[in-house]
């Protein structure tokens, strides 16, 4: 009797919807990392305007993964794709210097918003198969990830066009 209550309790948790939102400035590789989840393979992108939204099954877990403009008019409008997101899935350009403070504003931003106040981060440093990018421990002293306190993150080094990492 136990083990089917057990069973029919994980069986509800495993066939569960998690919102994931993969947010990032624009170029750094939110749509081609999307693809790579979803049919493992490079697809030829354009910028994103508005969103992307595929579903992705792992395991009996559903995943839907909200892939969110980065250019700088559309930031704006990220919040209103926050409401019930478990998962943040944060690309970085690991080339792009310049614009890392721009990165680190909206990161803190969208930990500071209420909606997002459960939610998980996961950091992809992407673009490492470039010639002088910054390494995954460089971007998360830039971004003083060890700071984060209220959430639960992990940064990764990740080449969305290998899918390494």
């Amino acid at each position: 009797m136990m083990g089917l209550i057990f069973a029919k309790l994980w069986s509800l948790f495993c066939n569960q919807e998690h919102k994931v939102i993969i947010v990032g400035l624009d170029n750094a590789g939110k749509t081609t990392i999307l693809y790579q989840f979803l049919m493992n393979e490079v697809v030829h992108t354009s910028p994103t305007i508005g969103s992307n939204v595929e579903e992705i099954v792992v395991k009996n877990t559903h995943f839907l993964m909200w892939d969110i403009g980065g250019q700088e008019s559309l930031r704006s409008s990220w919040n209103t794709y926050y409401s019930n997101t478990e998962f943040i899935i944060l690309v970085v350009d690991s080339i792009d210097r310049e614009r890392l403070a721009i990165t680190k504003e909206e990161l803190y931003r969208m930990l500071a918003h209420e909606d997002l106040r459960k939610a998980g981060v996961l950091i992809f440093a992407n673009k490492q198969d470039m010639k002088g990018c910054m390494t995954a421990a460089e971007i998360s002293k830039y971004l003083t990830l060890s700071s984060i306190k209220d959430h639960p993150w992990h940064i990764q080094s990740c080449c969305a066009l290998t899918g390494e990492g």
